[in-house]
């Protein structure tokens, strides 16, 4: 089925392409326009919809060229149907000459409009509609209660939107314990199961009730405790799939009870960040967690922050190496009064602290660009993605790397 988008500002008319429209299963209408919306508002829309077709009043031309302009730039194989009170062949001319080959004017003759679908139908599928989404989607994985998962998610999410041009999204998917909200002191009323139960509408007015802006930072909280709620996997490819379109980098804080919404958001990571201390009873679950993605195929997304390190620790990173046979992609040393001044204040750590420092460094490796050289070699074994190796090791491979 086609998701459609309706610009008629001629009541009449947008009433009689609805009635013809609610006579096929092909099209369904995402979101129509009483009006000529601006670029702003009408990209809004094609980003929060992703329509693959698009009815246009040719009502006045100026206006409907102008969004046809904006079509070709922005969002290349959105099919346009121009529509109109009659067929006057002045206007049909003009309509082709800025290269719209579809028109129906009315009444809408169910046969015409049928045949229409079918051309466009086929057109989206040999030229689907262009609309950015990002692939830079990070899952927060706790190998138990406690590791400090939530405020790793937290500091490396404001890390991220830090960067120029990377908008970012942190979503608290923690339904048992999360805590997302109190660390940033919040009082949205709204949480990230309205979000879920809504994420079939997501549209461009109701996605700023959801979020709350926290600097630079677009946040949606787990809300008041829940774990008998199950977030569907419909509910989540929905709302990744709309978020993905309009944000850069998009953190996802889990809660580690392996949910089946959590293996959906896994599924959808570009890396999978087990949060680990380095405590026995954190490195036996996080060597039994690993196994688990294992076997769903994701272990080469997976990634191991060993949190709250500190000199004398009876386990070093190298040991936590050897425990989990994977290597430590990157350490954060433990800063409990920054990170308690932080709490006290509703914020990230302090971004010249040497905590925060190490978060903004972890954002930075995270931006790379360079492809994880993993994803082209093929299928391993488990322990073959992760040689182990003294030192420090890049993000995107098993790498040695000197600073990150």
């Amino acid at each position: 089925m086609l998701r459609g988008l309706v610009i008629c500002p001629d009541s009449q008319l947008a009433e009689q392409l609805d009635q013809a429209l609610s006579g096929t299963r092909d099209i369904t209408v995402v979101r129509d326009y009483d009006r000529y919306p601006d670029e702003l508002e009408f990209m809004r829309a094609v980003r929060a919809n992703a329509p693959q077709i698009l009815f246009l009043s040719a009502e006045s031309v100026p206006k409907a060229l102008n969004l046809i302009a904006i079509i070709e730039r922005e969002a290349p194989g959105l099919q346009v149907v121009a529509i109109s009170r009659s067929l006057d062949p002045a206007l049909l001319l003009e309509i082709m000459r800025a290269g719209i080959r579809e028109f129906l004017a009315a009444p809408f003759d169910p046969a015409a409009l049928s045949d229409t679908v079918a051309r466009v139908a086929q057109c989206a599928e040999s030229l689907p509609s262009v609309v950015d989404a990002t692939d830079q989607l990070f899952a927060f994985l706790p190998s138990k209660q406690g590791v400090g998962t939530s405020t790793v998610a937290l500091n490396v999410a404001v890390a991220l939107s830090h960067h120029p041009g990377v908008p970012g999204l942190l979503l608290d998917m923690d339904l048992s314990s999360g805590i997302i909200g109190f660390l940033l002191k919040l009082n949205n009323n709204h949480s990230i199961i309205e979000a879920a139960e809504n994420a079939h509408q997501l549209d461009e007015s109701l996605w700023p009730q959801l979020v709350t802006r926290s600097g630079g930072l677009d946040v949606i909280h787990a809300g008041n405790l829940n774990p008998d709620f199950r977030i569907e996997s419909s509910q989540v490819r929905q709302l990744i799939e709309f978020a993905r379109r309009h944000y850069r980098t998009i953190c996802v804080d889990l809660s580690g009870n392996l949910e089946r919404y959590s293996l959906e958001v896994m599924h959808e990571a570009k890396y999978i960040f087990m949060v680990v201390t380095s405590e026995i009873p954190s490195l036996h679950l996080a060597r039994e967690k690993l196994s688990f993605l294992e076997r769903f195929d994701m272990a080469s997304k997976a990634r191991v922050i060993l949190n709250r390190s500190h000199r004398k620790s009876l386990v070093t990173p190298a040991q936590v190496e050897n425990l989990l046979g994977v290597p430590v992609a990157f350490t954060l040393n433990n800063d409990y009064q920054g990170v308690h001044r932080a709490l006290q204040a509703g914020r990230a750590v302090e971004g010249n602290s040497e905590l925060g420092k190490q978060f903004e460094a972890l954002a930075a490796a995270i931006l790379q660009k360079k492809q994880p050289r993993q994803e082209s070699e093929g299928k391993k074994r488990f322990a073959e993605y992760f040689s182990i190796l003294p030192g420090r090791y890049s993000l995107a491979s098993g790498d040695r790397k000197s600073a990150v």
